[in-house]
């Protein structure tokens, strides 16, 4: 079966999202009350609805219990229309809703009322970009969970020549890979040595990727 995606809200982030999915050929129906942007969207998309996303009439007709997931992206200047809209979805029986949050409050609202998973962009944006700002060798950061992480790393020049076992037991982590010019070292021993120009693919505390990608 088709995979079908319902997005109620076509803002910045409602539009990136939805160009997106398309590029992975699934089915997109959006809605949106502004006409025009909608308009400028319809050609790309299996449907577009210039509709208000809190109009319970309107959401119904889509059927929503018959998209793989809804997403409601409405933006900040509408936190009641977003909170609205979720609320519909989950009475008109959505199996799944992504739900776009201003603030943790307002995530934790959304949850209540029955969304599936919340995003913040504008939090994620600035976790990432703070990182990226604070610790540059991190090049790729995917939390796993409280405290946990897999990273890639470019191996900071005052490591280079140092053996991995000394690494791992030095910073906590575990070594998962290296990247080495256009070779992938699976399979790792304690003994290899450090390239200058390798990527470590780690796991572990983010203390311990934090000290490790701040060394140099």
């Amino acid at each position: 079966m088709a995979r079908r995606f319902l997005v109620i809200g076509l803002g910045r982030f409602g539009r990136g999202l939805v160009q997106n999915l398309l590029r992975y050929g699934v089915e997109v129906l959006v809605l949106d009350r502004d006409e025009e942007v909608v308009q400028q969207i319809s050609a790309e998309v299996d449907d577009a609805v210039c509709a208000d996303g809190t109009d319970e009439t309107a959401i119904s007709e889509l059927s929503p219990a018959d998209f793989s997931c809804a997403v409601v992206a409405i933006g900040s200047g509408s936190i009641e229309g977003s909170i609205l809209a979720t609320a519909l979805l989950q009475k008109l029986g959505a199996p799944r809703i992504v739900a776009r949050a201003a603030s943790e409050l307002h995530g934790r609202v959304l949850t209540a009322i029955g969304a599936h998973e919340v995003v913040n962009p504008e939090a994620e944006m600035g976790a990432a970009l703070s990182r990226r700002l604070a610790v540059p060798n991190v090049l790729e950061h995917l939390e796993l969970a409280a405290g946990t992480a897999l990273a890639e790393i470019a191996v900071p020049p005052s490591l280079t020549g140092k053996t991995t076992g000394g690494v791992k037991r030095r910073y906590g982590v575990s070594l998962v890979a290296i990247r080495r010019g256009e070779q992938v070292l699976a399979v790792v021993s304690d003994r290899e040595k450090l390239h200058h120009g390798d990527i470590l693919v780690v796991l572990g505390p983010d203390e311990g990727i934090e000290k490790l990608a701040g060394q140099g």
